[in-house]
């Protein structure tokens, strides 16, 4: 053979094992991630689906075939239905809509407040920003047992202060089932304030420091320089602690019943909580995936025009 004909051979038996190298490197990755996103598929998308089958049918204890259409819709908003969800249901959104807002509106503002003061490179930082970060390593159970005791009107806040001497105070809230849902955003507002610190942190810490240097050689105070500047700059960041924010105020439950004490009479009653009742303690399983498909779609009805605004601004 002569050398001219081993060279191509040669070139031949080199591309191969490149080639394998390369098909390889494109099929392994989606080998790896292919059990998690069949698990995903199935037990999110899937029982999401499932859900919103029994949402349409009369299912009790048991899931049932049954399709009565939207009558559980109908159970659920409509006052003169003759069964007792819609009270409830209403009281769910009344203390959803007083919850949700002082969580959202209170954490952010103690997160963007705690991320600016430590984004002034003060002393002792590292050490803070543990602190800050503390809460959240502690479960909703935990949490809310905690700031049960704490305002346990017997034991709590309210006694200390009336053994100082103040014994005119009273606080008692947790007890009050008027004032429970506050109790329960209080709690709430603080185990998450500081991990929407640590995004907003973060946020500032990746502005352009020009920007910041071109501001102040014009003569902005810090004050302005951060809400006319800073601020809209870290516009994503808003979005995405809204959308966390929002996502975790509608799906609350054992923060509600730890706090509460499982709940007495359904005075901080939540679509999640009103949701677990019907499906697993009143037997009403229908109902109680109809309240889970609304709750789902009004995460969807924020998630969405939020991801479309961002999408839109980045597009631009």
């Amino acid at each position: 053979m002569t050398v001219s004909g081993v060279a191509p051979i040669a070139r031949t038996a080199t591309r191969r094992p490149r080639a394998l190298r390369g098909y390889l490197q494109g099929v392994l990755p989606k080998l790896v991630l292919a059990p998690s996103f069949i698990l995903v598929l199935i037990f999110v998308y899937g029982f999401n689906l499932w859900t919103l089958f029994l949402s349409f049918t009369n299912s009790k204890a048991f899931a049932t075939t049954n399709i009565v259409g939207f009558l559980n819709y109908k159970r659920l908003w409509d006052w003169t239905f003759e069964t007792d969800p819609p009270s409830s249901w209403y009281t769910a959104i009344v203390n959803m809509g007083l919850f949700g807002g002082l969580y959202v509106v209170f954490c952010l503002f103690l997160g963007l407040t705690l991320a600016i003061l430590l984004d002034q490179k003060i002393r002792g930082e590292g050490i803070l920003r543990p602190i800050y970060l503390y809460p959240l390593a502690l479960s909703f159970i935990v949490t809310g047992t905690a700031w049960k005791l704490f305002l346990d009107p017997r034991i709590g806040l309210e006694k200390a202060v009336h053994d100082w001497g103040w014994t005119s105070f009273h606080f008692d809230w947790v007890v009050n089932p008027s004032m429970m849902i506050y109790c329960v955003a209080i709690a709430g507002v603080w185990q998450t304030s500081g991990f929407v610190m640590a995004m907003f942190l973060a946020g500032l810490r990746g502005v352009d420091g020009e920007i910041i240097k071109a501001a102040q050689i014009d003569g902005a105070s810090t004050f302005a320089t951060y809400r006319r500047i800073i601020i809209p700059i870290m516009r994503p960041v808003f979005f995405s602690a809204i959308i966390i924010l929002t996502h975790m105020a509608i799906k609350s439950y054992d923060l509600v019943l730890s706090v509460t004490g499982k709940n007495p009479g359904g005075a901080a009653e939540l679509p999640s909580t009103f949701m677990y009742s019907y499906t697993f303690t009143r037997n009403q399983m229908a109902v109680g995936s109809t309240s889970a498909v609304i709750m789902l779609m009004t995460i969807a009805a924020i998630m969405v025009p939020c991801l479309y605004s961002e999408l839109r601004e980045k597009g631009r």
